[in-house]
């Protein structure tokens, strides 16, 4: 689904689902409990890269980024696992591309599995901070700067999945900065260490030829104004999986205003394989300050202190 347009504003509508987003929340909280008492203590670290906004806020390069530097395997639910995806889902195949050791489903069969395995590297978690099943050693929770925390109500209100009291159950927050408007995230823990991240979009062509970009992504208006030179844009449900007649309505709207069609490296994952030959996809570089890195190093030397 389309990320819904109340959730970075406080409309009527927002207001009016607070008593839903109060039976969301109330809900959660007890399956959560439930859920704990059947937690698993792995032998290995377990790193999860979380948030509590319902997508888009770029958890992926994160743990990407994370995974490359610990040379750690990466265990995620693996969204949409479908056609043109080889079963994986998109952010898994995009992070398999990339060189990484993904396993996908099921996240604490794949941790008890990884767990019997004579390795002691430590073990990425994409999500999982809502998912009390799998102990984590370390829970770090992304934020992007250009959504903050949205209109701050649980869905279905708002974006967020459970209130900022949750940032007390992680060990550090990294937060992406925004190169346009900033929407501040109150209320942090002060006892909470806090990181910043870059992200820096290339596009695949040349400065001056016009593009018409697409994505399927939670925000994809981040994406949009992260290039330059776009004469058109379309935006699609998160994950979709686009058709043929997608690609054709695509293709003609592009050729008749004589741009290059372009979309992110997610979308381009799911995109039928003789498309990826006739679209590219613009790349994206994470750059996650050192502070942070030096702050991991130091929690994985003295990980005895394990939080769920």
């Amino acid at each position: 689904m389309k990320t819904p347009y109340w959730f970075l504003y406080k409309t009527p509508l927002a207001i009016l689902l607070l008593p839903f987003a109060f039976i969301y929340n109330l809900f959660s909280r007890i399956i959560y409990r439930i859920r704990s008492f059947r937690a698993y203590t792995p032998r290995r670290t377990v790193i999860c890269i979380g948030n509590i906004l319902a997508g888009g806020v770029g958890k992926t390069p994160i743990v990407r980024a994370v995974a490359h530097y610990l040379d750690a395997p990466v265990v995620m639910r693996g969204y949409r696992r479908g056609r043109g995806t080889s079963n994986i889902g998109d952010e898994a195949m995009m992070l398999s591309s990339d060189g990484l050791i993904v396993h996908t489903g099921d996240r604490k069969s794949n941790v008890m599995l990884l767990d019997r395995q004579n390795d002691d590297t430590p073990i990425v978690m994409d999500d999982g901070f809502q998912n009390p099943c799998v102990k984590k050693t370390i829970s770090v929770l992304v934020f992007d700067e250009s959504i903050g925390v949205g209109n701050g109500f649980i869905l279905p209100s708002g974006p967020m999945r459970e209130g900022l009291r949750a940032v007390r159950r992680a060990d550090a927050v990294l937060i992406i900065k925004s190169n346009g408007r900033v929407r501040k995230i109150k209320k942090l823990p002060p006892e909470i260490p806090v990181f910043y991240a870059k992200n820096k979009t290339t596009s695949p062509y040349r400065s001056d030829e016009k593009l018409f970009a697409f994505a399927g992504i939670g925000y994809p208006k981040k994406f949009f104004a992260s290039l330059q030179n776009v004469i058109g844009c379309r935006a699609f449900p998160d994950h979709y999986q686009y058709t043929d007649q997608d690609i054709e309505w695509l293709i003609k709207r592009a050729s008749c205003k004589g741009a290059k069609l372009v979309t992110t490296e997610k979308d381009w994952m799911r995109l039928p394989e003789y498309a990826r030959a006739q679209i590219k996809f613009a790349g994206l570089e994470t750059k996650i300050d050192n502070a942070f890195f030096i702050w991991l190093k130091g929690r994985l030397n003295g990980k005895n202190n394990k939080k769920s």
